[in-house]
């Protein structure tokens, strides 16, 4: 693990695990901050804005400022500012809406440049799918914040955003652009707000597919840890492999001291 620069960071199953932060986690973004490695908290979640992700950290006993933290919607506001093409009709749930403020939107007024789908909760019904389908036929781009089939909710398993994109995709004949994990777009993007290449950053994640497997196409090394969905039989059976596997995060400061 030489010639590195900064870091990407998983944060549920990594720096936390539900409501509780994994043990050492907190000590481990110290020590990065005091030896001055860069490092991003990257998150697929497409329900919580950056300002709420951070307030969830700061209550798990975290410092870490919005400024640092790099999720699907922050990937596709830097991709959008990339086009010059801003307008966007926004299909989610929660207060995910906050981070596109930034961006200047000039729908309803004008046709949407962009249909922004992610978990959208009860917020996706005949009457909004039917509003995106519209502005999709109408030329608008479709953008993925993520393309998950499921995932485990409070009450048990629930829709993502996956079977809602799928279906606007076969509706209107477009392909989604996903721009979450593990697409390698979000990964460069978020490796651009640092300022490295690939190869100057390493990936640290919990998932063998998404993390591991997304870091590597978009050209990055990666950690993984035993903590969060790290299964032993999946690294066996993926055909992409992490350059070490480590207990938890906690044992990063000892990785390093041999670096």
């Amino acid at each position: 693990m030489k010639d590195f620069k900064g870091f990407l960071i998983d944060l549920d199953g990594v720096l936390y695990v539900g409501n509780h932060a994994v043990a050492g986690a907190q000590d481990t973004i110290e020590f990065l901050k005091e030896k001055g490695y860069p490092f991003r908290c990257v998150s697929n979640t497409t329900r919580k804005s950056r300002h709420s992700v951070a307030d969830h950290l700061s209550a798990l006993g975290f410092n870490i400022p919005e400024s640092d933290i790099f999720t699907p919607p922050q990937a596709a506001i830097e991709h959008m500012k990339k086009t010059g093409k801003t307008g966007y009709f926004l299909l989610t749930t929660g207060d995910v809406d906050r981070d596109f403020r930034e961006v200047a939107n000039e729908y309803p007024a004008a046709k949407p440049d962009w249909v922004i789908i992610g978990d959208a909760g009860d917020a996706v019904t005949y009457d909004s799918m039917n509003m995106a389908f519209r502005h999709l036929m109408d030329g608008a781009e479709l953008l993925a914040l993520e393309k998950d089939r499921f995932w485990m909710a409070s009450d048990g398993l629930s829709l993502s955003a996956g079977p809602f994109v799928k279906a606007l995709e076969y509706a209107t004949g477009k392909t989604a652009m996903v721009v979450g994990k593990p697409s390698q777009t979000f990964f460069k993007l978020a490796l651009e707000d640092m300022h490295l290449r690939p190869d100057e950053a390493i990936m640290i994640g919990d998932d063998i597919i998404t993390d591991i497997g997304g870091a590597y196409h978009a050209g990055m090394r990666s950690i993984l840890v035993r903590t969060g969905k790290f299964r032993s039989d999946s690294v066996e059976a993926a055909e992409i492999k992490p350059a070490c596997i480590i207990d938890s995060i906690s044992f990063l400061k000892d990785l390093l001291s041999r670096k």
